[in-house]
């Protein structure tokens, strides 16, 4: 005997099993819903984790070129300064008004000198052969 089921009264399990293809058709749309959501995240994931990469470099760009920001400052205050600007004239060989410059030249390389010729070696006795022979006698 089965009674009528009401409209609130969900249905048994016997009734799920009933109808196979209804079971099938739900599990092929609810696996096509899980493929939808899985597709859904993983493009932003993606995009998500490229931004993250560009922004790693980006912090990094940024530290360099703001200690490379500090390093030029510096440089523009000691540019600003009267001393630096009057060390920097001096190698320049400026000179401040009213003051005179002067250049002390090197000496003039002197002629050069031809090298002593390497002295003659010593005279050999050298005896020709006759006086060799007399000298025996």
């Amino acid at each position: 005997m089965s009674r009528p089921r009401s409209a609130a009264a969900p249905p048994s399990p016997a009734e799920w099993t009933a109808d196979p293809v209804k079971g099938r058709a739900g599990l092929a749309v609810a696996a096509l819903a899980l493929i939808g959501v899985l597709a859904l995240s993983v493009f932003p994931a993606k995009a998500w984790l490229d931004q993250r990469r560009t922004h790693t470099a980006l912090v990094a760009q940024e530290a360099a070129l703001s200690a490379q920001n500090r390093v030029l400052q510096e440089r523009t205050d000691q540019l600003r300064s009267d001393e630096e600007i009057e060390r920097l004239a001096r190698q320049y060989n400026l000179v401040k008004p009213g003051e005179e410059q002067y250049f002390i030249l090197p000496q003039a390389p002197s002629a050069p000198t031809a090298p002593q010729p390497a002295p003659a070696p010593p005279a050999k006795d050298s005896q020709s052969l006759w006086e060799r022979i007399t000298s025996i006698f």
